[in-house]
């Protein structure tokens, strides 16, 4: 009795693929679906969003901390155009 109810199994289980390699087999046959750019799909998602510009922020904040900073060598006099500059911005 077990052997007919193995048997039995087995040719559910290869009826089962039987459908699923056909159901496959159709889909094959359209070829491949035509899909939008997922660019497409999500630009504009987080407009106006504070929580996507707060995160913005703070990348940028955080890519800039690792730029090396500009650093003023004491021997240097400063330029012509930087003392107009600075002279410029006391003005104001």
């Amino acid at each position: 009795m077990e052997k007919s109810m193995a048997l039995s199994e087995i040719e559910l289980r290869i009826a089962a693929l039987e459908a699923e390699m056909a159901r496959v087999k159709k889909r094959l046959e359209k070829g491949p679906v035509e899909r939008e750019d997922w660019l497409d799909e999500i630009y504009g998602a987080f407009a106006n969003d504070p929580h996507f510009e707060e995160a913005m922020r703070l990348g940028r904040k955080y890519r800039e901390s690792l730029r090396p900073k500009a650093t003023v060598r004491a021997d240097r006099k400063p330029s012509k155009a930087a003392v107009r500059k600075a002279s410029k911005a006391g003005r104001k």
